[in-house]
């Protein structure tokens, strides 16, 4: 028996646009996400370029196998409310060739140990197509509970679908450490 290959996660580059863009066109992707047909590789450079600006605290990252993308993830920013600097966004996608390896879980492991160890968040939250079964039960070995359902929340394949929103609070807040220990 021959041992898969090993599974990479990495910071996402703008030298990765071309590989996004063809990974994105996927419609087993785009249709799994809020993501649009027919990315451009444009856009992804733009995108990339803005993720790896200085001070930002937004992450991308992708898995690589055999230097072949696999899955991609990120935590992103909710937007420039002060009051909503306590949260993360999180989105993730992984190939259908790649599905059931382990590739959502080490993205979802490196996501999360990001996000409470060196950004101090205390909510990651996301929304998931209510049919989406796999990736609900992948959040939810994470920590992630359910908060709600969106009505008819997105346009896809011609069809009005819900979806749920679910949120993670940080397990283990940090605190400040008394002098000396």
């Amino acid at each position: 028996m021959t041992a898969a290959p090993a599974l990479t996660i990495r910071r996402a580059s703008v030298k990765d646009a071309a590989a996004m863009t063809r990974y994105m066109s996927d419609p087993a992707i785009f249709g799994a996400l809020l993501q649009m047909p027919y990315p451009n590789e444009e856009a992804w450079t733009a995108r990339l370029t803005s993720d790896n600006t200085p001070g930002k605290t937004d992450l991308a990252l992708v898995a690589e196998r055999d230097g072949e993308l696999v899955g991609s993830a990120g935590l992103f920013s909710p937007g420039v409310a002060p009051r909503r600097r306590h949260a993360m966004g999180l989105g993730i996608s992984v190939a259908s060739a790649a599905q059931g390896q382990g590739v959502g879980t080490a993205l979802m492991a490196a996501l999360c140990d990001y996000a409470d160890n060196w950004l101090a968040c205390l909510r990651i939250e996301l929304t998931v197509y209510s049919d989406n079964l796999v990736a609900q039960r992948l959040y939810r070995n994470f920590g992630f509970e359910l908060e709600g359902t969106f009505r008819s929340y997105a346009l896809r394949d011609g069809a009005y679908v819900d979806a749920l929103s679910m949120a993670r609070l940080h397990p283990n807040p940090p605190t400040l450490r008394a002098a000396g220990a």
